[in-house]
């Protein structure tokens, strides 16, 4: 009984191999936020520590603006990523110039 407990709870969640990692969330009000996944449940409701969002601008590189500890409603959540901190540390921010995401609408 306990074995099949244990399986459904993996089924129900593959997210849960991303805790304590860097992952960034892409939110449907467009915003980009990169931090530790430090708590997550089956409705998406996730807590990120050393949270920064990004905000980019076709007129200037990334900005970074820190956030510290973060809770997000899982309702907003659009997208949830590991990031691979090596590639990130060969990214020049400060030239990446895009528009910034729109948020989804129904």
């Amino acid at each position: 009984m306990e074995e099949k407990k244990n399986n459904q709870m993996k089924i129900l969640n593959p997210l849960e191999k991303l805790l304590f990692k860097k992952v960034q969330i892409v939110t449907s009000d467009g915003r980009i936020l990169v931090g530790i996944l430090k708590g997550l449940d089956q409705a998406l409701n996730s807590v990120l520590s050393e949270c920064t969002e990004r905000v980019y601008s076709l007129e200037q590189g990334v900005q970074f603006n820190k956030i510290g500890l973060y809770v997000l409603r899982g309702d907003n959540v659009c997208l949830i990523g590991e990031l691979d901190e090596d590639i990130e540390q060969n990214i020049a921010y400060e030239n990446v110039k895009c528009a910034p995401l729109r948020p989804i609408t129904n």
